[in-house]
């Protein structure tokens, strides 16, 4: 997969951005006052082939001058009936407000609908004020059953893709 939006370039992740795309999540992580934890909750970045590509999933970068400045990414799981996570969404503190951040979860999701999945879950910080406001604004719904110690919200989308045409 390879597109553009606006001057910015999303594709697939290659190996070779393990450590660009690593740094972005680090970063973004630490502007908000949260961990980088390679071995927990960040080492799927780490793994991204066993992980989400073996799993089923997709992880993209977004690419502005020859410069990774955000990600995305999600991949089958257990929860829910035919349900993906979505997982990674972070943008550099430069490219925000720019509507990347609502194309991304658009573009996200049109694939996870297509592929035949029926619900996506997000699990989230609630200090990440940006990302809940996208996810609440785009029909994701509050639950409970947080799995990851540093989130402390998590949320749910039904799709219905029998109602998609393309």
């Amino acid at each position: 997969m390879q597109y553009y939006y606006q001057d910015f370039l999303i594709r697939d992740w290659e190996e070779k951005e393990r450590t660009q795309a690593a740094e972005v999540i680090r970063s973004v992580l630490s502007e908000y006052g949260l961990d980088w934890e390679p071995d927990g909750a960040d080492r799927d970045v780490l793994q991204v082939e066993e992980c989400y590509l073996a799993a089923g999933g997709e992880f993209w970068v977004i690419e502005h001058q020859n410069k990774i400045v955000g990600t995305g990414a999600y991949y089958p799981i257990e929860r829910g009936e035919k349900a993906v996570e979505i997982r990674k969404m972070y943008l550099l503190p430069t490219v925000r407000g720019l509507g990347l951040g609502t194309h991304l979860l658009q573009q996200l999701e049109t694939v996870i609908a297509f592929r035949g999945f029926e619900q996506i879950w997000i699990e989230t910080a609630t200090v990440l004020k940006a990302a809940v406001k996208l996810y609440e604004s785009h029909g994701y719904i509050p639950t409970t059953g947080v799995e990851t110690q540093r989130c402390d919200s998590i949320y749910v989308k039904y799709l219905f893709t029998n109602d998609l045409k393309f």
